[in-house]
């Protein structure tokens, strides 16, 4: 059983900061992705931040030049910096690692910017 604990969420001003973790309970055999979805009440999920086995990473639009998503290996941990952050950001924040052919999530975590 693989669990992805996430921690880092809360509340925020406008132009603040936050940065997401997502620890996962151990490493995998064969890790194809990790990556970062959101939604927001009465809105479909959808995909923040994607990041590859091989480095590559691709955002939606939307956080193009505001978000970071980085891993460190030695902590089997998934990150998410979040800058310049905007009341359209608020949203519940998943953590999704695609791995030993499963989708594995995180229990999700609030992030609410306020104007």
């Amino acid at each position: 059983q693989v669990q992805l604990v996430e921690s880092g969420g809360g509340l925020v001003q406008a132009g603040g900061s936050l940065r997401l973790s997502c620890a996962a309970s151990r490493r995998f055999f064969s890790l194809n992705t990790m990556g970062w979805y959101r939604q927001a009440p009465g809105k479909q999920r959808e995909l923040v931040a994607v990041l590859t086995r091989s480095g590559i990473t691709n955002y939606a639009e939307s956080v193009k030049g505001r978000f970071t998503i980085s891993r460190d290996n030695a902590k089997n941990t998934v990150y998410l910096q979040m800058n310049s952050l905007k009341p359209e950001d608020t949203a519940v924040y998943y953590c999704n690692v695609n791995a030993d052919g499963q989708s594995y999530w995180g229990q999700g975590t609030q992030v609410t910017v306020s104007s």
